[in-house]
């Protein structure tokens, strides 16, 4: 029987939800669960998807329970096995797909440029994305971020071409058969999906053997990965500025983060590039995105106009407020490797201010893993305000807090608190330089620090 009704568990994800907003596009009747009543939910109401936020059975619509044959049910992992809506569906034998199988489905029979890493590739994504938008090529994008430029983590556009955001989660990535695949890292997270490090290599390896051989393969330089498990046509390396097949040089700080530079790439350079936002790792992420551009086949002068009205993605890397008395930046980290690179970005940025940064862990099993690499990272900063672990899908460990953190950062300032307290502990701090790190509900504090730094400083 024909799919006429959508059913998301789990609809408020950024994932998740470019899944609704595309069948919601097409015209089948689309409704969902979340547990939480975000600014995404309520955008997709506005569309006029129907989205509760109970777990409840009676909640779930009419119309899903009347026609269990002609409705398809997705979900997301970071649903609870004891998902009383999960649960009642299954036993009345619907169709439950998770949301990489959607995904992976919309994908067939198209040219799919899929963009992996365990960081980078919502930004280097979404670039690609808008270099095919604007380039005339066009191309339908599923995106893990929202775009600054377009609104949504959602673009519609005739054609065969798939630009696809591959998350390594749950190997969620191994439902695509890309055409072109970016890599942009692979260093080790998700151990509570993988184990080991060992595994997650394994699991980007499987992926990269998944380029139709006619295709090609665009990887970070020096990643730890057998190459040639890609098995397709062409492989390129990228990097910032280390010469290898796609790279920077000739690089021109402007003072203020924002760089102009030429990319080098084998057949040829592109000149006097600008990137529209700040940061020397986006910097390194356009050229991923480039280099997957070339060899897709756009015009290198339609890449350079491109790169210069890109306008990134909400939350990464996010200029907030920058006045004389305060720079205020938003960003997703919440990998230590993240943290890192974002910190030494913002640091070639300012290196004249002092930095405060706010990071919310994310996940009980990240923070156990990685606790004396996060507290490496955040030992670069000045003054460091950490909050409370962000649970997620996860339940509490013993024994884990934000102090297994917190002991280890070797910065004299530095402080325990909860999101409640945060607005009146910056307050009574006044920074001159503030960056709110973390992928959890730390976002929904980010408009009232905004709002409370344009007031005290009269932006």
């Amino acid at each position: 029987m024909k799919t006429r009704y959508i059913y998301l568990i789990g609809a408020g994800g950024i994932g998740m939800s470019a899944i609704a907003r595309y069948y919601n596009h097409l015209g089948l009747y689309t409704a969902g669960y979340d547990r939480t009543c975000s600014k995404l939910t309520l955008e997709l109401e506005a569309e006029g998807i129907e989205v509760h936020y109970e777990d409840s059975v009676n909640l779930i619509p009419q119309n899903i329970k009347e026609n269990p044959g002609s409705t398809l049910v997705i979900f997301t992992p970071a649903v609870p096995a004891d998902n009383q809506e999960y649960i009642w569906l299954k036993e009345r034998g619907y169709r439950i797909i998770k949301r990489s199988e959607a995904l992976g489905a919309i994908a067939q029979g198209k040219k799919t440029l899929a963009v992996a890493g365990t960081h980078g590739k919502t930004t280097t994504s979404t670039l690609l994305s808008h270099i095919c938008r604007q380039s005339g090529k066009g191309c339908i994008a599923f995106l893990g971020g929202i775009s600054a430029n377009y609104g949504t983590n959602l673009l519609l556009d005739r054609g065969d071409t798939l630009v696809a955001e591959a998350d390594e989660f749950d190997r969620s990535f191994h439902r695509l058969h890309p055409f072109i695949a970016v890599v942009t890292s692979a260093e080790a997270d998700h151990l509570d999906i993988y184990s080991t490090y060992e595994n997650l290599k394994e699991a980007f390896e499987i992926f990269i053997s998944q380029i139709e051989e006619n295709g090609a393969l665009v990887i970070k330089r020096g990643l730890d990965l057998n190459v040639k498990r890609a098995g397709c046509k062409t492989v390129w390396e990228y990097s910032y500025d280390t010469p290898c097949d796609c790279y920077a040089l000739n690089i021109r700080p402007d003072g203020r983060g924002f760089f102009s530079f030429d990319i080098q790439y084998p057949t040829g350079i592109i000149k006097d590039c600008t990137l529209g936002i700040p940061g020397w790792i986006n910097v390194e992420n356009a050229i991923g995105a480039t280099a997957a551009s070339l060899l897709y086949g756009i015009d290198k002068e339609e890449i350079k106009k491109s790169l210069a009205t890109f306008t990134g993605v909400a939350r990464r890397f996010e200029i907030k407020v920058n006045s004389p008395g305060c720079v205020y930046i938003d960003d997703y980290a919440h990998h230590p490797g993240e943290l890192k690179t974002a910190i030494s970005s913002i640091r070639s940025m300012f290196p004249l201010r002092k930095m405060t940064a706010v990071f919310q862990p994310h996940l009980f099993s990240r923070t156990r893993d990685f606790a004396k690499e996060f507290a490496s990272a955040l030992s670069m900063v000045d003054d460091l305000i950490l909050l409370e672990i962000y649970p997620a899908r996860e339940e509490p460990i013993e024994g884990i807090t934000s102090r297994t953190i917190f002991d280890d950062v070797t910065i004299d300032k530095k402080i325990l608190t909860d999101k409640e307290r945060l607005l009146e502990v910056l307050e009574s701090k006044d920074p001159e330089l503030l960056v709110t790190f973390g992928a959890g509900d730390i976002d929904r504090l980010v408009e009232p620090i905004t709002e409370m730094i344009k007031r005290r400083h009269n932006v």
